[in-house]
């Protein structure tokens, strides 16, 4: 039951996303967002992970492109340098306002922005768009990266075995060559628990890393 339950949660706000587009309530939704902001600063990430409806559409794509063997795991250089997602942001904004104001009509710019993730993921690894495309990223990484909450790796089990590396759909493990232990960026980490299902010493869990530090200070 607990390994459905990331499941049941996107599935239930991507129906309440449908019915607050249906009913007009774009704004609303915007709402959520933000607010998801200020939860990322406490529990990390959890919009991207459970919330976003382009990353609950994402990860049915994702296989579906590995099936059909039409991915690749190359990325294009030209958004490697992470300014096309704070691109798309203004113009996303900018868009939303011409419509309105000029034109007096609602963009649906979410379900544009739905799309584009999807036909993305068609092509690329997951990874390519949260990272360096979508306009609801950068902030999330702003705000997720003082995270008091996250997944966090016990180092002292961990055996590199790169299991967690490679189900992860934001790229935010990586595991250190030197010491083959692996750790998580928090700015980075969608707190899907990818993780956590696949790690074979059960050494990855959801904890308070304020804990952490005071448990690695070594008092003088």
């Amino acid at each position: 039951m607990k390994k459905y339950l990331p499941t049941f949660i996107r599935i239930v706000f991507l129906v309440l996303f449908v019915l607050l587009i249906q009913n007009g309530k774009m704004m609303l939704w915007f709402g959520i967002y933000a607010f998801s902001l200020i939860l990322a600063l406490i529990f990390g990430r959890i919009y991207c992970g459970y919330i976003c409806p382009m990353n609950t559409l994402m990860i049915p794509t994702d296989r579906i492109a590995k099936k059909l063997k039409i991915q690749t795991n190359k990325s294009p250089k030209w958004l490697q340098s992470g300014k096309i997602a704070w691109v798309a942001i203004f113009i996303s904004l900018a868009v939303m306002l011409f419509a309105k104001r000029i034109m007096g009509r609602n963009i649906p710019i979410l379900l544009i922005w739905l799309v584009i993730s999807v036909v993305i993921t068609l092509r690329y690894k997951p990874s390519v768009f949260h990272n360096l495309i979508c306009p609801f990223g950068p902030l999330q990484r702003i705000f997720g990266k003082f995270a008091r909450f996250s997944e966090n790796v016990d180092k002292e089990g961990c055996i590199g075995c790169y299991k967690c590396e490679k189900v992860c759909p934001s790229e935010a493990i990586l595991v250190n060559e030197e010491d083959k232990k692996a750790e998580i960026n928090t700015s980075l980490c969608h707190q899907c628990t990818n993780c956590v299902q696949v790690c074979p010493t059960d050494t990855i869990c959801y904890s308070n890393l304020n804990n952490k530090l005071n448990t690695n200070t070594t008092p003088l």
